[in-house]
């Protein structure tokens, strides 16, 4: 075995998101950019952000959630600054690594806030992070990527306990009855394929499924964006739901298991769309949180931290095939 790493710093590194109304453009064409997405449909995710006053949640979940790990790192160790960077908005990844640069960072540790691997929400950070190295200069720090981390019973429990919270809200005789729908982003079906995004998303699903003392649960998509011809992974969530309308179940738990945060996709397209939709079908809806800046899920970091320090060089976060997909 390898010896242990030294590390200077911590890396957030996260999607980002528009902090006011006139942002909400700019932000979404960062987003499509050499992407074949419809204006259209660029115009109408805007409404959505539109419809949260134009600021996404998501930036103000990073900085709690990054006042959370620091002050975890401060009290056990290893003693760290966390830096933050954003593939589509600023903080920037590359403004990142001009910070550490002037603050003497020579080596990083990378935590991307995604539990899973395909080319969007693993690959494409890892080249995110290698163009925003180049572009800050030689002085640029090293960043290692953490792994991902979607059956680390860190996440795993902080995902059954909000799951259960959200179980509790429902009359006590029906909730063995209650449907159990687990959603993610739906990713195009040529991306699926190259890496094993469905197959993690199933076992987490599992392990909180297990965790609740259930075997019977259902994974569904949701938030596409691509060109109405090309495939994305099914069954969307609205879709499902319709399916559900007169039968059995009258009650279903939505564990937006695919996110870490309650930003738009969740505060929107499950949160406004998909229960208004319940509630038109009969159907009482309940939400689970995402896991947030959970305490157990701030304790997975830092374990995730010591496993990569002390596993040295030999720790790989991706092979090097992994996740290769094109835009087409």
């Amino acid at each position: 075995m390898s010896a242990p790493l030294s590390y200077d710093a911590v890396l957030l590194v996260s999607f980002g998101g528009p902090e006011k109304h006139e942002d909400v453009i700019p932000f979404l064409e960062n987003v499509v950019r050499g992407r074949n997405v419809p204006r259209g449909r660029l115009l109408e995710v805007a409404e959505h952000y539109y419809h949260l006053g134009g600021r996404s949640p998501i930036n103000e979940q990073n900085r709690a959630l990054i006042r959370a790990l620091e002050a975890r790192l401060e009290r056990d160790g290893p003693r760290l600054p966390v830096y933050w960077g954003n593939r589509n908005w600023p903080p920037l990844l590359t403004d990142a690594m001009r910070r550490m640069a002037a603050g003497g960072v020579r080596r990083a540790l990378a935590f991307v806030t995604s539990a899973y691997s395909s080319y969007s929400s693993c690959r494409q950070y890892l080249e995110d992070i290698a163009r925003a190295r180049a572009e800050a200069g030689p002085s640029a720090p090293v960043v290692d990527k953490l792994r991902v981390f979607y059956n680390h019973p860190g996440f795993v429990e902080s995902m059954i306990e909000r799951t259960r919270a959200a179980l509790e809200t429902m009359p006590p005789d029906r909730r063995v009855g209650a449907e159990l729908i687990f959603t993610a982003h739906s990713i195009p079906v040529a991306m699926a394929q190259a890496c094993r995004y469905q197959a993690q998303l199933r076992e987490a699903a599992r392990l909180v499924a297990a965790g609740l003392g259930r075997q019977d649960f259902q994974v569904v998509y949701q938030s596409r964006s691509g060109p109405p011809d090309q495939p994305w992974l099914e069954p969307d969530v609205c879709d499902y739901l319709t399916r559900l309308a007169g039968g059995e179940r009258r009650d279903v738990v939505v564990v937006p298991i695919g996110f870490v945060s309650d930003h738009l996709e969740v505060l929107y397209d499950l949160d406004r769309e998909a229960r208004a939709l319940a509630g038109s079908l009969g159907l009482n809806l309940a939400r689970a949180a995402t896991v947030g800046d959970h305490p157990r899920f701030v304790e997975m970091i830092r374990e995730l931290i010591l496993e990569r320090i002390n596993a040295g060089e030999e720790a790989e976060a991706c092979p090097p095939e992994c996740c290769m997909w094109r835009v087409p």
